[in-house]
Protein backbone atom coordinates (compact mmCIF):
# COMPACT_ATOMS: atom_id res chain seq x y z
CA UNK A 1 0.00 0.00 0.00
CA UNK A 2 1.38 3.28 -1.10
CA UNK A 3 1.55 6.15 1.44
CA UNK A 4 0.11 9.64 -0.54
CA UNK A 5 2.37 12.45 0.29
CA UNK A 6 0.52 14.94 2.20
CA UNK A 7 0.22 18.24 0.86
CA UNK A 8 1.95 21.18 2.89
CA UNK A 9 -1.64 23.54 3.07
CA UNK A 10 0.00 26.74 4.11
CA UNK A 11 3.39 27.80 4.19
CA UNK A 12 3.87 31.45 5.59
CA UNK A 13 7.20 31.46 4.33
CA UNK A 14 7.97 32.98 1.17
CA UNK A 15 11.12 33.66 -1.39
CA UNK A 16 13.91 36.13 0.22
CA UNK A 17 12.60 36.05 3.57
CA UNK A 18 15.02 35.75 6.20
CA UNK A 19 15.17 32.59 7.85
CA UNK A 20 16.85 30.71 10.83
CA UNK A 21 17.70 27.29 10.98
CA UNK A 22 16.87 26.23 14.17
CA UNK A 23 17.54 22.39 14.11
CA UNK A 24 19.39 20.15 12.14
CA UNK A 25 23.36 20.10 10.99
CA UNK A 26 22.84 24.17 10.46
CA UNK A 27 21.63 24.73 13.43
CA UNK A 28 21.86 28.87 14.21
CA UNK A 29 22.84 29.20 10.58
CA UNK A 30 20.81 32.17 9.20
CA UNK A 31 19.91 32.68 5.59
CA UNK A 32 17.76 34.32 2.48
CA UNK A 33 15.06 31.79 0.92
CA UNK A 34 15.63 30.81 -2.85
CA UNK A 35 12.83 28.71 -3.44
CA UNK A 36 10.10 27.67 -1.24
CA UNK A 37 8.90 23.76 -2.39
CA UNK A 38 4.77 23.89 -0.70
CA UNK A 39 4.12 20.37 -2.18
CA UNK A 40 7.11 18.49 -0.19
CA UNK A 41 6.90 21.22 2.62
CA UNK A 42 10.84 22.19 2.06
CA UNK A 43 13.18 25.10 1.13
CA UNK A 44 15.93 26.32 -0.69
CA UNK A 45 18.31 28.62 2.05
CA UNK A 46 21.35 30.62 0.85
CA UNK A 47 24.12 28.82 2.24
CA UNK A 48 22.18 26.04 4.55
CA UNK A 49 22.47 22.22 3.69
CA UNK A 50 25.28 22.91 1.65
CA UNK A 51 25.72 19.36 -0.65
CA UNK A 52 28.94 18.80 -2.64
CA UNK A 53 28.19 17.80 -6.84
CA UNK A 54 30.49 16.21 -8.79
CA UNK A 55 30.21 18.26 -12.47
CA UNK A 56 30.89 16.87 -15.95
CA UNK A 57 33.22 19.52 -17.68
CA UNK A 58 31.02 20.93 -20.43
CA UNK A 59 32.92 22.99 -22.75
CA UNK A 60 30.19 24.49 -25.17
CA UNK A 61 27.99 25.86 -21.82
CA UNK A 62 31.90 27.23 -20.85
CA UNK A 63 31.73 24.72 -17.24
CA UNK A 64 34.65 23.94 -15.96
CA UNK A 65 34.60 20.14 -14.43
CA UNK A 66 35.20 19.43 -11.05
CA UNK A 67 33.57 19.19 -7.22
CA UNK A 68 30.86 22.03 -7.09
CA UNK A 69 29.34 22.74 -3.58
CA UNK A 70 25.22 23.93 -4.08
CA UNK A 71 22.65 24.29 -1.36
CA UNK A 72 20.56 21.22 -0.82
CA UNK A 73 16.13 21.86 0.50
CA UNK A 74 15.61 21.84 3.83
CA UNK A 75 12.46 21.06 5.51
CA UNK A 76 10.09 23.72 6.80
CA UNK A 77 9.62 22.58 10.16
CA UNK A 78 13.80 22.91 10.51
CA UNK A 79 13.24 26.54 10.08
CA UNK A 80 11.78 29.79 11.89
CA UNK A 81 10.99 33.50 10.08
CA UNK A 82 13.24 36.28 11.24
CA UNK A 83 11.69 39.16 12.86
CA UNK A 84 13.58 42.66 12.06
CA UNK A 85 12.49 43.84 15.89
CA UNK A 86 12.64 40.48 17.74
CA UNK A 87 14.76 37.33 16.13
CA UNK A 88 13.57 34.26 14.88
CA UNK A 89 9.04 34.17 15.45
CA UNK A 90 6.18 32.36 15.19
CA UNK A 91 4.37 33.75 12.18
CA UNK A 92 0.26 34.45 13.02
CA UNK A 93 -2.25 35.99 10.34
CA UNK A 94 -4.76 39.34 10.63
CA UNK A 95 -6.94 41.38 8.43
CA UNK A 96 -5.54 44.51 8.17
CA UNK A 97 -7.99 47.01 6.16
CA UNK A 98 -8.80 45.23 3.34
CA UNK A 99 -5.69 42.71 3.07
CA UNK A 100 -4.59 39.43 5.10
CA UNK A 101 -0.63 39.62 5.91
CA UNK A 102 1.83 37.91 8.28
CA UNK A 103 2.14 39.27 11.17
CA UNK A 104 4.80 38.41 14.13
CA UNK A 105 3.75 36.84 17.06
CA UNK A 106 5.96 38.58 19.71
CA UNK A 107 5.87 42.07 18.65
CA UNK A 108 2.85 42.15 16.94
CA UNK A 109 4.49 44.03 13.66
CA UNK A 110 3.46 43.14 9.90
CA UNK A 111 5.89 40.79 8.55
CA UNK A 112 4.60 41.87 4.63
CA UNK A 113 6.48 44.47 2.80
Amino acid sequence: MAIAATAHKRVDIRRNDTVKVITGRDKGKEGRVLRVFPGDSKLLVEHVMMVKKHVRPNPQRNIKGGIAEQESRIAISNVQLVCGTCGPVRIGREVRGDRKVRVCKKCGTTLDK
